[in-house]
């Protein structure tokens, strides 16, 4: 919903701030008082291209703000998300016009580039007049409208699934062909590389071992002369440590026959020779197992040196030699077999396009099924909104698919249905556009090619009436829709958008006091003069002013009684 919009020294508006409420909003005023410029300045707000001649005379630069509640717009979330800008409750879009040319765009403050501000625009507004933002023509969106009459969420998630695994597998068939010259470049070196490397055959962790055990054997010397001094030591020489601790340890045992304060102390002699005895087998055993062994010592070192090689080749560490080898392992196997993953990879390809164009085949079938229906209903609004011979048709066609369809050119982007080949895209493999005629005997031609301003508002709002709650688009702005309609047929035109705003925020310009009586929220714009100039101004109107406004459109300046009570019985004032 538009909360809020802001405009600042836009052509003949000095400033003015409208606060827009849920339901049916109708702008009035005389004609030339301003009530497009509100819709053009609305159609920059959501992208359109600007010219620095709408700046207002004297000053630098012009502003247009609006604050949209978004709380239940996922896309709107999503799409701010993606490009990194403050997600919350409400989104303040501004675009700023200067003299100089220049033009800023703003999203929550955010700095932001034009066609994220149309993006984002695309997303909250249907604007409906002599706009680039009106959706209906643009035959782009026409499929989309189409499917907002049927629950195709199942059928389109399915064939977003198959279309997704197709591209992924047409994509890696081409990467594969891209290497493959590639490939067959440097099979040779990864071939001496192989070679290099399995000559080695070095493992994980093994260098650590290597390294452990070298370091043992290049001290053998020192190790076996150390360990025999401390066994020596320990056991023995003539005065060996063991044996004084012996002497020591009877000492003991006869101090403490005289006074038991020296038992605890013969006790603790006692452990120490049962450690020392540990410690004397514990060297004796190393010391037995030392070998001197100068070719052992030769083969570790050599080895070393080998991984040292390979290390400054392959990546400085013997785990980045290892990693290296088993990714050229890889290539140098899909070199060498090459058209058979091709092969492989193609057929399954061909399979995948097949449940594709199945998947397609089922959305283009529900299309079908539907689109009648919505030629009938839409006729039947259309006459109710008074184009009394509307012929209204949905051309639903299949991308035919002309590129190159020989075998070698399989990462071409096409579905299979029986013998046929179809180009697709996020939606299947359907083109739709609308297709109309207004009057009686002509036959229908593309809706943007035929329909004028008034008609194009119409259809729209037939669409509308018809989508109503499957719509997602939240706010429909209409700016010429009663353009050549009176009397009864305003009625209903009045009607059919009270009925849609119980859907949508609907905003509409209109001169028509059938639908102005209708309105939740009314304004008037008009002209007055300020400072020796002239402007624009927005004024809501309350209770009474509501009266004397759509009795002023039913009878012009002069408002008679008579015209009030007309107007009350219209807007069911009693």
């Amino acid at each position: 919903m538009l909360k809020t919009l802001l405009i600042k020294d836009y052509a003949l508006i000095e400033n003015i701030e409208v606060e827009f409420g849920k339901g049916l909003n109708i702008i009035t005023g005389e004609t030339g008082a301003g009530k497009s410029i509100l819709i053009d300045a609305m159609g920059l707000l959501l992208g359109e291209r600007a010219s620095s001649e709408i700046v207002r005379k004297g000053a630098s630069k012009s502003i247009i703000e609006g604050i949209f509640d978004v709380q239940t717009n996922k896309k709107v979330k999503k799409l701010l998300e993606g490009n990194n800008i403050e997600n919350n409750s409400e989104l303040i879009v501004r675009r700023e016009i200067s003299l100089k040319g220049s033009n800023r765009c703003f999203l929550n403050d955010t700095p932001v580039t034009l066609n994220l501000i149309k993006e984002i625009g695309d997303l909250l507004v249907d604007l409906h007049g002599q706009h680039e933002h009106q959706s209906l023509l643009r035959s782009e969106t026409h499929i989309e409208m189409l499917d907002g009459f049927i629950n195709l969420d199942k059928h389109l998630a399915e064939f977003e699934r198959l279309k997704n695994k197709l591209n992924g597998l047409l994509d890696e068939y081409k990467e594969l062909q891209q290497k493959e010259n590639l490939l067959k470049e440097k099979k040779e070196i990864y071939e001496f590389q192989i070679k290099e490397i399995d000559a080695v055959s070095p493992q994980a962790g093994e260098e650590k071992s290597l390294e452990d055990e070298l370091k043992i054997l290049e001290n053998s010397e020192k190790l076996l002369e150390l360990t025999n001094n401390i066994y020596n030591s320990l056991y023995e020489d003539e005065n060996a440590i063991y044996d004084r601790i012996v002497e020591i340890k009877n000492n003991l045992n006869q101090l403490s026959s005289i006074d038991k304060v020296f038992l605890d102390r013969a006790g603790e002699c006692e452990s120490a020779l049962t450690l020392l005895s540990d410690i004397s087998g514990f060297v004796r055993s190393y010391k037995d197992k030392i070998n001197l062994e100068p070719e052992k010592l030769d083969e570790i070192r050599s080895r070393l040196g080998a991984f040292n090689l390979l290390k400054k080749k392959y990546g400085g560490t013997i785990d980045s030699v290892i990693e290296h080898r088993k990714r050229i392992g890889r290539e140098y196997e899909l070199a060498e077999n090459f058209s058979l993953k091709l092969n492989e990879l193609g057929k399954e390809i061909d399979l995948v396009r097949i449940e594709c164009g199945k998947a397609a085949s089922a959305l283009s079938a529900e299309r079908k099924k539907v689109s009648s229906k919505i030629k009938i209903q839409i006729e039947n609004e259309l006459k109710n909104l008074g184009i009394s011979s509307p012929n209204f048709e949905v051309k639903i066609s299949q991308m035919k698919y002309e590129g190159n369809s020989a075998w070698h050119a399989v990462d071409s982007r096409y579905v299979i249905i029986g013998k046929e080949k179809f180009g697709y895209n996020e939606r299947g493999i359907d083109e739709v556009e609308f297709f109309i005629s207004t009057n009686l005997g002509e036959d229908p031609k593309p809706l943007i090619k035929v329909a004028s301003g008034g008609e194009v508002s119409r259809i729209m709002l037939s669409l509308k009436l018809i989508l109503a709650k499957s719509d997602r688009l939240p706010i429909l702005i209409f700016d010429e829709i009663d353009t050549g309609v009176s009397g009864r047929i305003a009625q209903k035109v009045g009607n059919a958008l009270k009925s849609l705003s119980s859907y949508h925020q609907i905003i509409a310009i209109t001169h028509l006091p059938q639908i102005a009586g209708l309105a939740d929220l009314h304004f008037t714009v008009e002209k007055v003069r300020h400072q020796d100039r002239v402007v624009s101004t927005i004024h809501k109107l309350k209770g009474n002013e509501k009266v004397k406004e759509v009795a002023r459109l039913l009878s012009g300046e002069n408002v008679t009684d008579t015209a009030i009570r007309s107007a009350k019985e219209l807007m069911g004032i009693n």
